[in-house]
């Protein structure tokens, strides 16, 4: 009985949790804040890999009524009108929670690939005329609602993104984007695509290569050369060459990390200090063991054991900050479970084989 209670409610728990997700076969649980009838939108699942879901219908000969929902991840959500199926020169309709919880929704006019090229447009700017805008959070969802008086591109573009900080709402580059086809013709007719979208999701290379340099660098390579170190002593000099190659190859890519990164900041324009000064520390200290090796005092130095205590401690300290630093830059980046799921399995992978070594130790001593 006690196992068929836990298995029910892990049941019931699961379809909440489903049941909380937006679809095109859902009802809209929202108060509409625009003209339409709640009934006759067309309906795309415009971004599946983000939960995008675009209702649309044209109210009259010259306005149209958008709603795009998403899963609220604490990033922004952005639908853009796009003139040749690219982000420059397409006018952006962006929503977010800001820090104090305030929905802000706001149009932006995307002049280059820059931050500093996407400025906030005027609601009856370019082409067409933005009315009714509003965010609406609802649960674990947020629902971006506007209207549109003129005549929408059939090209889409859709983004994510960390929300602006500044007061001037000034936008930070997305993370991640997709594009599609919005075909007033034809509509949804149940939960599926119905082939109305054609998205293709297409994340950032650099912040991957800045992600993954990294983690491999810091948080993978400098604890296995680290576990040489400690667990291969009985075989010398093997130990010692895999030791260095481990150490060097980890710090060579830890070193095109934190190039990545600077290139990332200057490209995006974006304020991650903490993740940026602790990177620089980490930087510093794994220098500074590099260069330790040469000022390595013989091993009848009376100085030895200093050496060996700070080697022992700087090491040990990059590899900490390596791996603090690295969750907080999968935070930043809100690049969600997986990245997160696929990091801690193989810490986790670490620590279990340096678990079995420091035993099989504990019980040959």
């Amino acid at each position: 009985m006690e196992k068929f209670s836990v298995l029910f409610f892990y049941f019931m728990l699961f379809a909440v949790v489903v049941d909380s997700q937006d679809t095109c076969g859902s009802s809209l649980n929202i108060q509409l804040p625009i003209a339409a009838n709640a009934t006759a939108f067309r309906c795309i699942s415009a971004w599946g890999s983000q939960g995008f879901v675009l209702r649309y219908q044209q109210v009259s000969n010259n306005v149209w009524s958008f709603i795009l929902s998403a899963p609220n991840k604490n990033a922004y959500i952005a639908i853009g009108f796009s003139p040749n199926g690219g982000m420059v020169g397409s006018d952006a309709i962006i929503g977010w929670v800001a820090t104090d919880g305030t929905p802000t929704a706001s149009r932006y006019y995307l002049g280059g690939k820059s931050s500093s090229s996407v400025t906030v447009a005027s609601d009856n700017s370019g082409n067409f005329v933005i009315s009714q805008l509003q965010l609406i959070p609802n649960s674990n969802q947020l629902y971006l609602a506007f209207q549109l008086t003129g005549q929408p591109t059939s090209r889409l573009i859709y983004a994510v993104g960390p929300p602006p900080r500044s007061t001037n709402n000034r936008l930070p580059v997305h993370t991640d984007f997709a594009t599609g086809n919005l075909r007033s013709g034809q509509q949804q007719t149940g939960g599926d695509d119905n082939g109305e979208t054609e998205t293709v999701g297409s994340g950032d290379i650099l912040l991957k290569a800045h992600g993954l340099t990294a983690m491999l660098g810091w948080a993978i390579f400098l604890p296995l050369g680290i576990m040489a170190a400690r667990y291969m002593k009985i075989w010398d000099p093997l130990w010692f060459n895999t030791h260095v190659t481990m150490q060097l190859a980890g710090f060579s890519l830890g070193v095109a990390g934190i190039v990545t990164g600077f290139i990332l900041e200057d490209q995006r324009n974006t304020e991650v200090d903490i993740h940026k000064v602790i990177g620089i520390v980490i930087l510093v200290l794994g220098c500074l063991q590099a260069t330790a090796i040469l000022i390595r005092p013989a091993k009848s130095s009376k100085v030895r054991k200093y050496w060996n205590w700070y080697h022992f401690s700087a090491g040990r300290s990059v590899v900490i900050l390596g791996i603090a630093n690295v969750f907080y830059g999968i935070h930043l980046a809100h690049a969600g479970l997986a990245w997160n799921a696929g990091f801690g399995a193989s810490l986790a992978a670490l620590f279990c084989i340096s678990l079995v070594f420091e035993l099989r130790m504990w019980f040959c001593s």
